[in-house]
């Protein structure tokens, strides 16, 4: 392996993508299709760690090397589809005999600046997706999106006339609202996967709480969370909202709001002495919390319950 730079290389502009991928120029300065198999300069040293400035779509095969993201790398060993958002450090490490096939649809912000899209391609939470969560195709899915880009690259590559910027980002917006279906399929299908950082998720709650954590380092925070189980917290959310309807922060809310009955219940500590022991600096805030999640406030549940 190859050791990598120690500062990534900020490409801003498609055209600088292709020079160093020794492309011909791009047919648009703002959006490309890149045949992945015409790459020949996999193993410059400039491109082991980059930061994209414009948005990223890749369907790769074949691809023997590492990716990675943050910490994690990634062995791609079969067909799958990553998303990147611009800004995003993406290190590649790749064995000398590497080939690769597959598609690159690389998209400048600019491109859809003036479309609803600008707004919509933001709310696509897999654009923050660690390499680990990549999605993963099926024959038919892949089938499907190798076809929708093939087609944003034959209208790429037609003659630029007044309708060609519309026509192109409505294909995008149609590949991204794919993408969305198959992730959430991907949720599905991978249940045990998927379980297993639920329950694993509620383990580390439990014990954060438990052992007085919370006192000490104040309420466990979703980065926190995801950190701890390996995976962007992004995903943890979207995850979690498909299997139980509730994202990440309500979890740990739901789960603070347990801690705090039981305290209710089996103690005579004062609330104030509850929401400092739960985290909270103000006992107002406590409060909020509580009446928010109960309907009713912390003294009138314990009244209640005895």
């Amino acid at each position: 392996m190859r050791k990598e730079t120690t500062q990534p290389h900020v490409i801003n502009s498609i055209s600088e993508l292709h020079r160093l991928l020794s492309l011909p120029k791009p047919e648009h300065p703002l959006v490309s299709v890149i045949d992945l198999s015409a790459i020949k300069c996999h193993f410059d040293e400039t491109i082991k760690s980059v930061i994209y400035n414009f948005y990223s779509v890749c369907i790769k095969k074949d691809f023997t090397g590492k990716l990675k993201y943050g910490q994690n790398y990634y062995d791609f060993d079969e067909g799958v589809m990553t998303f990147f958002s611009p800004g995003q450090v993406i290190s590649t490490v790749t064995p000398d005999d590497m080939a690769i096939n597959g598609w690159w649809l690389v998209i400048h912000p600019d491109f859809i600046q003036s479309y609803p899209l600008a707004k919509g391609i933001k709310e696509y939470g897999y654009f923050t997706y660690a390499v680990n969560e990549a999605l993963h195709l099926s024959d038919k899915e892949e089938a499907m999106m190798t076809m929708l880009i093939e087609q944003i690259g034959q209208e790429y590559r037609s003659p630029i006339d007044h309708y060609s910027q519309d026509v192109i980002v409505s294909q995008i917006d149609l590949l991204l609202n794919y993408g969305n279906r198959f992730y959430n399929r991907q949720f599905i299908t991978r249940k045990s996967a998927s379980h297993d950082l639920l329950t694993k998720l509620e383990t580390l709650l439990s014990d954060y709480f438990d052992h007085e954590q919370v006192q000490e380092m104040g309420l466990p925070t979703v980065h926190y969370l995801s950190e701890k189980l390996n995976v962007s917290p992004t995903y943890l959310s979207d995850l979690l909202r498909k299997l139980t309807g509730q994202s990440t922060q309500q979890h740990i809310h739901n789960k603070l709001i347990d801690k705090a009955k039981q305290i209710l219940t089996t103690t005579s500590l004062s609330v104030s002495e509850i929401a400092y022991q739960l985290g909270f600096e103000y006992p107002q805030s406590f409060n909020k919390l509580f009446k928010s999640k109960t309907n009713v406030s912390p003294l009138e549940f314990r009244q209640s319950f005895n």
